[in-house]
């Protein structure tokens, strides 16, 4: 079942799956993005339901198995997800849609990216593990802080999980404001509070061997 942009693209509100047996809803997800790119837009934005109950990306299908897949619902800005976890690339820009506005003077934008070369090591790529919901609710306690400490001050945080090569976005970080000095400011603090508070571990894969680390700027 396909609902709002998703329906429009494939020209139907409803279409019938032809998975392997022990299928998850993955599985499904990536099959249907292949048809309909759309999909991956939405990345963690877009909700999965298996006979009437949401449900993760790595829950088992069965057979007659009703699946609904659900766009982010209209209301505005504050219905949007701000703080994701995401096993693809990251999109700036779209982190940044995500708490801009016609009210926002000032916009501060970080990007951790992967480098090459990392506490005397050549690194050949990093794979990021997360404790998901609770990395989602931390991250989303630290854009709370920031609305407290600047009011009126929006953060949005999207980073990364899974095998990072070397030049991609690991973490993405948004502060909007109408002034830019608490843009900045917020911008830091998230940051800076995220590798304390939120659980996302790093493992770095060298030329010389596989090690974790106990942070990951």
């Amino acid at each position: 079942m396909l609902f709002g942009a998703l329906r429009e693209e494939a020209g139907a509100s409803e279409v019938e799956w032809t998975l392997p047996a022990e299928a998850r809803v993955v599985d499904l997800l990536q099959a249907v993005a292949h048809r309909w790119p759309s999909v991956a837009n939405w990345e963690d934005r877009l909700r999965v339901s298996v006979d009437l109950e949401i449900v993760s990306s790595e829950a088992a299908l069965h057979e007659g198995a009703e699946v609904a897949l659900l766009p982010p619902v209209a209301g505005g800005v504050g219905s949007v997800e701000t703080c994701t976890l995401s096993n693809r690339a990251l999109d700036p820009e779209e982190v940044a849609a995500r708490v801009t506005g016609d009210d926002t003077g000032g916009v501060v934008s970080f990007v951790g990216a992967v480098r090459n070369h990392s506490r005397g090591h050549d690194i050949e790529h990093l794979e990021y593990e997360a404790y998901p919901e609770m990395a989602v609710r931390e991250m989303q306690k630290i854009a709370e802080a920031a609305n407290e400490k600047w009011p009126g001050t929006r953060v949005a945080i999207a980073h990364r999980v899974g095998h990072l090569e070397i030049g991609e976005a690991a973490v993405v970080i948004v502060a909007a404001s109408k002034h830019r000095a608490e843009a900045f400011e917020a911008c830091r603090f998230a940051i800076d509070t995220l590798k304390v508070t939120v659980p996302i571990w790093k493992k770095e894969v060298a030329t010389g061997g596989t090690y974790w680390v106990d942070d990951h700027a």
